[in-house]
């Protein structure tokens, strides 16, 4: 690593990455911390939580919001979530919204989640330091409108439908935002489904980024197959005249992905290692800085010999810090070492806020504890650094 990286990214500085919780704050989330590195408790515990909240047990919602809500969750509504905003800004992060409804299944669920987003995108386009919306597909459309699509099935007229109207919000939203300035992130599903986003996703990049990259796709670097389709993407853009917006993750689904390749008996479509995955993504990422005029990306990574090698090429390219085309981005409540000495160094990093009604959210805040536990050793390192902190303040 270079000198000039070391000056300007210290990932071990936790005065830094700490400096917005006070001493109360600090040791609430070493607490929750603790109790998340327990499995037993995370997979008993997310049970109850989720059945106590679906039966409208009293104080239910209120043990969530004082707990793993307040941790992981921006606030129950757009102005809720405000202060939590104008805090990140404070610091020199931004953020990315998400609505955090999931796993809804009707026509008038599907339009109160694009109504849900047209809203956001209203309130971002009045803040500069909320450049994006994200949206999930899945919350426009049936699951299994997705996968009878990518199967090749032939559609009902009432499918038919369905998908018109999905190709209606989802045309809606980045329309809306291609208006107020503001871009989209869309995320990514279950490969049995990712085709038919990727082309939804596709449609609208060619309408919208001509001039700015309006609309991004994800790719989860964890699959085989997403470093050529990485590439291959930024060749059709070209070709076709517009820019291409590329969010890179590593993955979410691993385990369900194994399972059901096994299951069905297909290959299975992840990675074998995490150092095949680390490299793809690696690798991914060195292709989109290289072709930076022409992709806009976000390294959407908690790992961070990721960010710090992002941190090198920029520096080795005299790409400025806060590029347009350049974003670091990590969820609200985790990785906060890296977020806020990004922030301190002058890049351009967000946090991945989501929002909503507790009982919303609820099925992210369980896959937040679960995908966390000391089994992935994300929370222990988090508490690790936690209480550094705390002993550096001498709590």
């Amino acid at each position: 690593m270079s000198a000039t990286t070391k000056q300007n990214v210290d990932f071990s500085n936790t005065e830094i990455a700490f400096a917005h919780l006070d001493h109360s704050a600090l040791k609430k989330t070493a607490w929750l911390f603790r109790l998340m590195r327990k499995p037993w408790l995370v997979k008993y515990g997310s049970a109850l939580g989720l059945w106590a909240v679906e039966k409208n047990m009293p104080f239910a919602e209120a043990a969530v919001k004082m707990t793993i809500f307040d941790q992981f969750v921006g606030g129950t509504t757009l102005l809720d979530s405000q202060p939590s905003i104008d805090k990140l800004a404070s610091f020199g992060v931004y953020t990315v919204l998400d609505y955090g409804a999931e796993a809804k299944e009707t026509e008038q669920d599907f339009n109160y989640t694009m109504n849900e987003n047209l809203r956001a995108i209203d309130f971002a386009s009045r803040s500069k330091y909320i450049p994006v919306v994200s949206t999930k597909v899945t919350g426009l459309g049936r699951f299994g409108l997705y996968e009878r699509i990518q199967s090749a099935g032939t559609l009902t007229r009432e499918e038919l439908n369905e998908y018109r109207n999905v190709l209606k919000r989802i045309d809606a939203i980045c329309y809306h935002a291609s208006q107020k300035g503001v871009s989209i992130f869309i995320d990514a599903e279950e490969s049995w489904i990712q085709d038919s986003i990727d082309h939804l996703v596709w449609l609208m990049m060619r309408r919208y980024n001509k001039e700015r990259v309006v609309v991004y796709n994800t790719f989860q670097m964890y699959r085989k197959d997403r470093l050529s389709f990485l590439t291959e993407s930024y060749d059709r853009a070209r070709s076709e005249g517009f820019l291409l917006g590329a969010k890179l993750v590593r993955g979410a689904y691993m385990e369900k992905e194994r399972l059901r390749a096994a299951e069905m008996g297909y290959e299975d479509p992840i990675n074998p290692d995490k150092n095949a995955t680390d490299d793809h993504y690696n690798t991914g990422m060195r292709f989109c800085i290289d072709h930076y005029e022409h992709i806009a990306s976000c390294n959407g990574s908690h790992n961070a010999d990721s960010a710090l090698l992002q941190v090198e090429l920029m520096n080795k390219k005299g790409i400025p810090h806060e590029h347009p085309h350049m974003m670091f981005s990590q969820l609200y409540g985790m990785s906060d070492i890296i977020t806020f000495n990004l922030a301190a160094a002058g890049f351009r990093v967000a946090k991945y806020m989501p929002y909503g009604q507790v009982h919303d959210v609820v099925p992210y805040l369980i896959r937040r504890a679960q995908e966390n536990t000391s089994v992935t050793g994300d929370v222990t390192r988090e508490l690790g650094q936690v209480m550094q902190e705390v002993k550096r303040r001498g709590l």
